[in-house]
């Protein structure tokens, strides 16, 4: 079974705005998203946060608690909830601004975990960005560690303003997983795939772009070519969380097959084939369309996966 995983990032308020509707608001932020998602299916998880103590702090708790996450002590030592503003078009599209503060809580008992995911505006926002680098750095000794850009210019200014400290990481990272969205803002004058070979050779055993309905592209370091991956066909309610459930899955299927969890894992990955990684490839795919098939940041079960690659022999 796999050990302990723990989200470091953001867990905040999404004020979702959908055109013609009355404001909804939701537990959400990238790195709650995933621990949920992890725990949703079987993988045990903590959620290293900075949030308030107010009520809309004691909702983000109550559903940690709901979805069997760990809260680690000093998350809710921030002076207010961080919020997000969610502005979702008609097809589903969401454009994010936001209201928020950024600081890691001491952080010991690194020993307890066996990877660590993390990433969005947590990795690159000061004064909690060094929190997490140096977080990164120390579990990295004995942990794999997983990384999501999540580009979010409102927060993070310039692409030239962040670049260095993502290619730190990403450097750092056994997996990385990004939006073909997010690689355009950061080099928009620079082919999708010619960043993935180059973030790839920078140390990551692994690095995964999602491209929307057109599926995701993956790299190996052990293989010259690169894989691309169909996405599943469903009616979408909004995208709100989709690369948040996708990483989730992706990390659970690698996880659950000894490919994350520990420096032996890590090399693991780093030596393995497509064949390997393809059923936590298509986990991932399965709980993304899942996720966009609800309106918010749904975490899919593993029955609910299980029940998919029943009805479709295609998965493996």
């Amino acid at each position: 079974m796999p050990g302990r995983t723990l989200c470091l990032g953001e867990a905040l308020i999404d004020a979702v705005m959908r055109p013609g509707r009355p404001v909804e608001e939701h537990v959400g932020g990238s790195l709650f998203n995933v621990a949920c998602g992890l725990a949703a299916l079987g993988d045990p998880a903590s959620i290293l946060s900075w949030w308030g103590r107010d009520q809309r702090g004691a909702r983000i708790a109550a559903s940690a608690e709901r979805a069997g996450l760990e809260v680690v002590p000093g998350t809710d030592g921030a002076p207010r909830t961080p919020l997000a503003r969610a502005h979702v078009d008609e097809e589903g599209r969401a454009v994010y601004d936001f209201d928020l503060t950024w600081e890691v809580p001491p952080a010991g008992g690194l020993e307890r975990y066996n990877h660590l995911h993390t990433g969005s505006f947590a990795a690159t926002l000061a004064p909690g960005a060094d929190g997490v680098l140096d977080i990164v750095q120390r579990i990295r000794d004995h942990a794999t560690v997983s990384y999501d850009p999540n580009i979010r210019p409102a927060l993070m200014g310039t692409p030239e303003t962040v670049r260095s400290r993502i290619e730190q990481i990403v450097g750092l990272a056994d997996l990385v997983k990004a939006s073909d969205e997010d690689l355009t803002w950061l080099y928009p004058d620079e082919p999708v795939e010619n960043v993935m070979r180059r973030w790839l050779a920078s140390g990551p055993a692994m690095v995964v772009v999602t491209r929307g309905p057109w599926g995701a592209y993956a790299l190996l370091s052990g293989n010259r070519d690169m894989l691309h991956v169909d996405q599943l066909t469903v009616e979408v309610g909004d995208t709100v969380g989709a690369g948040d459930s996708f990483m989730a899955g992706l990390v659970s299927g690698l996880l659950d097959t000894g490919y994350l969890g520990s420096r032996h894992a890590g090399r693991r990955l780093s030596a393995t084939t497509w064949t390997d990684v393809q059923p936590a490839l298509h986990r991932a795919v399965i709980t993304s369309a899942l996720t966009v098939s609800r309106d918010g940041a749904y975490a899919p079960t593993m029955a609910e996966v299980r029940d998919v690659r029943a009805k479709d022999p295609t998965f493996r």
